[in-house]
């Protein structure tokens, strides 16, 4: 179904609540099984100037990773080694106060991944990361040390990571909502 020039795709389930998503500009509706129709398409109007808003947003950055210019070599070498040096020392730093060994840091230059911890304590970690400010670099750090107690994303996995780190939330949406635009400038 269209609402407004906007495709509304309804998954019904045993939930008791409605959500709403915004995915490649279509609004997937996520409802109690019998809710009605008309009661699901009342509530996205009624939400009509934030889903207006995301869209926007959404337009914007895909503007900006449109207009990014890819990176070189030499500065993908160069951010290789700021990361080097960088991430292993704040690795250091938080290991001890979240209470995990780790094993080997490696750094890479990724396409899809900010950072991953392999069950053996290996922590690979994202050369772009070095353009960031310290803090999105240690919200990484944080929370794949954290994987070290949890190999999940729980509760006490977040949890651990806010004991902490308690800007992980701000930072990881900052990451989220500009991090793309930097990987992207890796893909093309």
């Amino acid at each position: 179904m269209i609402l407004s020039g906007i495709k509304v795709t309804i998954i019904r389930s045993s939930r008791k609540t409605l959500s709403l998503q915004l995915r490649h500009g279509e609004i997937i509706a996520r409802a109690p099984l019998r809710m009605k129709d008309e009661d699901i398409y009342k509530f996205i109007e009624s939400k009509h100037s934030l889903i207006k808003k995301h869209l926007t947003d959404i337009a914007e950055r895909q503007k900006a990773v449109d207009e990014a210019e890819p990176f070189t070599e030499k500065e993908i070498e160069a951010l290789y080694e700021k990361a080097k040096q960088i991430i292993p020392e704040r690795v250091k730093h938080y290991a001890p106060l979240i209470g995990v060994t780790y094993n080997r840091i490696t750094i890479r230059c990724q396409r899809t991944r900010w950072g991953s911890c392999s069950s053996k304590g290996n922590l690979n970690f994202n050369c772009l990361l070095a353009m960031f400010p310290c803090e999105i670099i240690d919200s990484v750090v944080v929370h794949e040390l954290c994987h070290r107690k949890h190999m999940n994303h729980s509760e006490q996995f977040y949890a651990e990571i806010n004991k902490v780190f308690p800007k992980y939330k701000e930072c990881n949406k900052w990451l989220k909502d500009n991090g793309g635009i930097y990987m992207e400038r890796l893909a093309k």
